[in-house]
């Protein structure tokens, strides 16, 4: 994988930047998982725009309200301590697999708009995530993207199943996906 450091990250949530908890929706469970905060300093230090692309299957299958996925986000939030507002964009598609969702990942949607509102090109945008659906998704939207193999499911096997274009670096955390993304060609 060869790119130039990304103008924006577009970050997963659940098992990239919080422990992933099934249908998680109680704010005493949000943990932070090791390095992300200093992962999203690195990153904004090289003036890369945050965003926020969660699937929240919860929501659509009745387990609990959206409410309690704002809830969540804002204990994430307060525990990053980098800022009240981090992330210019957060995406919540609430819908199950078999609903019809204009923004449920693998959809192209999000990166669309984004690379629309801040006249972004897809070369410039990195998915960051743990599931293949975060990876299928770089892919459908013509983004650059990296897996994580942070959660709960084995993203290398799944890949395999895919039949993507090109390859795509795994990490075993967020601070080393960006330590890698933001390095110094000179390093």
């Amino acid at each position: 994988m060869n790119f130039p450091a990304p103008k924006a990250l577009i970050l997963d949530r659940d098992g990239t930047l919080i422990e992933h908890v099934p249908y998680l929706h109680e704010v005493e469970k949000v943990r932070l998982l090791p390095g992300v905060t200093e992962a999203l300093r690195l990153a904004q230090h090289h003036g890369a725009l945050l965003f926020l692309h969660t699937n929240q299957s919860g929501v659509g299958r009745g387990y609990f309200p959206l409410e309690a996925v704002h809830a969540c986000n804002d204990r994430m939030i307060e525990q990053l301590g980098i800022g009240d507002s981090p992330f210019a964009r957060t995406c919540i598609a609430p819908e199950t697999p078999d609903q019809e969702s204009p923004y449920r990942k693998p959809s192209p949607l999000f990166a669309r708009e984004i690379c629309a509102q801040w006249q972004m090109s897809p070369s410039e945008l990195c998915y960051i995530g743990d599931n293949a659906s975060d990876v299928a998704t770089a892919e459908a939207a013509g983004t650059n993207g990296v897996g994580l193999t942070t959660g709960l499911h084995d993203i290398a096997a799944d890949l395999k199943t895919l039949q993507l274009s090109r390859p795509y670096s795994l990490f075993t955390s967020l601070l080393h996906a960006c330590q890698f993304l933001f390095a110094s060609p000179h390093e």
